[in-house]
């Protein structure tokens, strides 16, 4: 089967980088019943780490935030391809960007189990839609 590759938008609040505190975030939005197509946590510096959260529904999302008192920014744009599992399945996608001439901004891939994988990619905004076309989003 053909992988998906799906247009998705995303929201990052930034944390302070210390034990528990993306856990607030997550516990909040898992109350409120958000579910996530993708979430990606890292550090930024200076004592502070940002989370992207990918939800499936962004009004859900963007209501559960602001009962929660937190202030996500965006939207913001990347791409979220599934598919079934296979050596180089992350490489053809690259190479498809490459060959555009996008530069992937970053990009997180794991297997998903039973056979699947997952990957999300960001490009720069001004390069999202040559992206897009490339990727057949």
């Amino acid at each position: 089967m053909a992988d998906k590759v799906r247009r998705v938008e995303y929201y990052y609040v930034p944390v302070p980088d210390k034990p528990g505190e993306g856990l607030k975030v997550l516990s909040a939005l898992k109350n409120a019943g958000v579910l996530f197509l993708a979430i990606h946590a890292f550090p930024t510096g200076g004592g502070r780490a940002q989370l992207d959260l990918v939800p499936e529904d962004a009004k859900k999302f963007k209501q559960a935030a602001q009962a929660a008192g937190f202030t996500p920014t965006g939207p913001k744009w990347a791409f979220l391809i599934t598919g079934d599992d296979r050596v180089g399945a992350a490489a053809e996608h690259g190479k498809k960007l490459a060959d555009a001439r996008v530069n992937v901004t970053a990009a997180s891939a794991l297997s998903a189990g039973s056979g699947r994988y997952g990957m999300i990619v960001w490009v720069a905004p001004a390069d999202y839609e040559k992206a897009a076309a490339a990727l057949g989003a």
